[in-house]
């Protein structure tokens, strides 16, 4: 337990010394040096010679004297006394201490009570944006368990409908069926999506989430068709540990970014104890509307379609405004391109916090929209640009970790024909050399986007104009990218980003080797 100054709580304390007795004193207590000193008299000794002078006149005292030392521990506030044998910790602003008057203060109690429940929830060391987030959790966890049980008593009611005529142990089956099957996906996506955790997080987290309130929706329509308990089961089971996989997978990043003084194992503690007593304050919810209801048994079958509505629009709500409390310092490809255009409009590094405003994490098919979008990878022959393709890899050389290069690609739903702007990155390139990279390929995006560029890219092949512009456009990009990459770097530490690594997905982290024929 932290406090003001660490020590072992107690209203009173006696305290082994470790230091030898003091050298023989000249005045009145000169007759000390020609006998041997037991503890308590070398403690009082020594207390005695160190303190100033009041402190001695109070041990002839009945009044204990003050030490300059004192300790604030949930709202109350203690101080050491020392009493001319041993030293006291003594309660001194009225409330609970020992030998003071009892006089009920509402203040002072309600200042306890909120501490002591702050010290239970909360983490001692966290950023400020934790406080928002965990407002946002509690409205999450509660309407999330409420339906959760809300669901699995409408699981039970068709099971009880649909196979009122079966024995018990068919039911048990397909109970265990429709989990193992939820295992096995929750497994399989797993190890599709890794990379996702990482690079899409939040993402990736509301996507799953949404997918777990629908998965409750599935749930609750199983007494309407009682025939197909299993199908319906097994689908609601295999998108809820789909959900859970990714719930465990991000928790551990989140609880990073609000941990500042590496105490990451007391903030997943605290949100365990968060989410235990959300839950619980879900399920009193469930239950109480359920007691309400059981002299209807009619309206207590329909209160799960009546409350499913409100209670996942609240629960998506908290879900949605809680990650935007979530302020990764972490760099991927994403937040390393929102940085790299604020550099380039205003020069100036944009914070975590002013970072995550920005982060579009709704959906995973949002991404992406923008004219001359930027990707890391590996050229794909099928939608490669020939005669400029050729003359840019021709012209890489073997002090390069990195070439900046046009493509072709397909929008997945309209099918439509765009060009965009490919960042090659060479094995072996490091932190630095994927910033210049992105930040080259930021200006010349830049420059694509202006009325002179787009006349030009409308050719259906490129002439020996448009490639001397193009590899002028290159050049001219890359030395500001290395001029300008010391101020970035600087800024970029002095607002809190870590830029010791980059996390990129599996396509992000293909690289090319350079071959000197």
């Amino acid at each position: 337990m932290q406090s003001t100054l660490y020590y072992a709580p107690s209203n009173s304390r006696h305290f082994a010394l470790p230091w030898k007795s003091p050298k023989t004193p000249t005045s009145r207590n000169s007759h000390l040096s020609s006998k041997t000193l037991t503890l308590n008299n070398s403690l009082r000794t020594q207390i005695t010679y160190e303190l100033e002078g009041d402190v001695n006149d109070g041990l002839e005292s009945s009044n204990p004297a003050q030490l300059p030392i004192a300790i604030r521990r949930y709202g109350k506030v203690s101080r050491f006394f020392w009493d001319g044998n041993r030293v006291k910790l003594l309660s001194i602003d009225g409330f609970g201490g020992a030998g003071a008057s009892f006089c009920f203060n509402l203040d002072k109690v309600v200042e306890v009570s909120s501490l002591a429940f702050r010290n239970f929830f909360i983490p001692k060391q966290v950023s400020e944006n934790y406080m928002g987030y965990v407002k946002w959790k509690f409205l999450h966890r509660v309407f999330s368990s409420a339906l959760q049980v809300l669901a699995t008593q409408a699981m039970f009611r068709a099971m009880g409908i649909g196979h009122s005529h079966s024995l018990p142990s068919a039911a048990a089956f397909n109970w265990v069926l429709k989990d193992g099957l939820g295992r096995l996906s929750r497994c399989i996506y797993t190890a599709s999506l890794a990379s996702a955790f990482d690079t899409n997080l939040k993402r990736v987290r509301f996507s799953t989430s949404l997918l777990f309130t629908l998965s409750i929706g599935v749930e609750l329509l199983t007494p309407l068709f009682p025939q197909h308990f299993l199908l319906l089961a097994s689908l609601a089971n295999i998108a809820k540990q789909m959900s859970l996989a990714c719930y465990i997978a991000t928790s551990s990043a989140i609880h990073r970014s609000f941990a500042i003084a590496d105490n990451l194992a007391e903030v997943s503690a605290k949100s365990q104890i968060q989410s235990v007593c959300f839950d619980n304050l879900g399920l009193m919810l469930a239950a109480a509307l359920n007691m309400l209801l059981k002299n209807n048994q009619r309206l207590q079958a329909g209160l799960p379609f009546i409350v499913y509505p409100f209670f996942s629009a609240v629960d998506l709500c908290g879900i949605y405004q809680g990650l935007k409390h979530v302020h990764l310092q972490t760099l991927t490809k994403d937040r390393l391109e929102i940085i790299l255009d604020a550099w380039i409009a205003i020069r100036h590094v944009p914070s975590p916090e002013e970072v995550s405003k920005e982060e579009d994490f709704n959906f995973i098919w949002s991404k992406g929209k923008e004219p001359w979008r930027i990707r890391i990878g590996c050229l794909n022959p099928k939608g490669q640009l020939p005669k400029l393709s050729m003359m840019t890899m021709q012209y890489v050389g073997d002090k390069d970790y990195y070439f900046v290069c046009m493509e072709i690609f397909y929008r997945r739903l309209a099918r439509t024909r765009e060009q965009g702007i490919l960042l090659c990155l060479r094995e072996g390139a490091c932190t630095a050399d994927i910033i210049k990279g992105l930040l080259q390929a930021c200006y010349v995006r830049k420059a694509l986007r202006s009325s002179s560029w787009e006349s030009m890219m409308k050719a259906s092949d490129f002439s020996d104009l448009i490639l001397k512009e193009w590899f002028k456009l290159i050049k001219d990009s890359k030395q500001r990218a290395q001029l300008e990459f010391g101020p970035l770097k600087e800024q970029m530490v002095a607002v809190g980003w870590a830029i010791k690594n980059i996390l990129l997905n599996t396509e992000e982290q293909a690289r090319y080797s350079y071959i000197d024929d």
